[in-house]
């Protein structure tokens, strides 16, 4: 990844962290960003090729003042990763329209905005998209439907732009099953002791009998962003143990 520029939303913490670790030492230069400064300038203290960028993914206004800054560093940009979620537990016949906009602002609206806006530059370079989504877009479950909904989405968003932007730029998405990123006590809402026991059940249904860690995953954007890899677009790869099986 030697002279490579990259992206990464939501590059505080998770499959973020891990992927701008990995992009980093590998030789690429890196820029996260995120809502929490002291989390961002913790992952760019662990390699000099890692540099901030306080954002959030729901502000419409933040995707060409990400891709701006990009450029002021670099002057160009290869690879574009939309990480950045937002999860909710929400039942039908509780959930409220601002938790459904809420998620839908960051996962569909904020990784299209910032899609767009790369487009030219990512054009000129050759260069690609991953987005992030999740098994659940496949794999239907109770009480976070919306997520899953939203999730389903980044997947189509994936086909559809993988068609629209050929030949120039290729678009993947990586889609992770059950991870060890804190998302259940963060942006799901569970407390600890309800985020142990959906981890319990989500370990006993895979097949490979563990949760991921965001280094399971992470290798597979580093992968897909490869540009040996220029014959892969409009995929969908999953990454879950076989949770999806199940």
């Amino acid at each position: 990844m030697e002279n490579q520029t990259v992206i990464i939303t939501g590059g505080s913490s998770g499959i973020g962290r891990a992927a701008a670790l990995e992009f980093a030492q590998k030789g690429a230069q890196v820029l996260i960003t995120g809502r929490r400064l002291s989390a961002l300038e913790e992952v760019a203290s662990q390699h000099h090729n890692i540099t901030t960028m306080v954002a959030d993914s729901a502000d419409p206004e933040s995707a060409e003042l990400i891709i701006k800054r990009a450029l002021s560093l670099w002057g160009k940009l290869d690879v574009l990763v939309n990480n950045a979620g937002a999860g909710a537990t929400a039942p039908l016949e509780s959930v409220t329209e601002k938790q459904i906009t809420d998620l839908f602002a960051v996962n569909v609206v904020g990784t299209s905005l910032l899609a767009a806006a790369a487009i030219p530059h990512l054009r000129a370079s050759k260069g690609t998209i991953i987005n992030v989504s999740s098994v659940i877009g496949q794999k239907p479950a109770a009480v976070i439907s919306h997520y899953g909904a939203s999730k389903a989405a980044v997947d189509y968003l994936t086909r559809a732009w993988a068609l629209e932007l050929a030949p120039d730029i290729r678009v993947n998405a990586i889609s992770p099953g059950p991870t060890q990123s804190g998302a259940l006590t963060g942006m799901m809402g569970l407390s600890q002791e309800q985020a142990r026991e959906v981890e319990n059940q989500e370990k006993a249904s895979i097949p490979l009998k563990r949760r991921g860690i965001p280094e399971d995953i992470s290798s597979g954007i580093i992968w897909l962003a490869n540009p040996d890899n220029n014959w892969i677009t409009g995929q969908v790869i999953t990454v879950d143990g076989g949770f999806g099986l199940a």
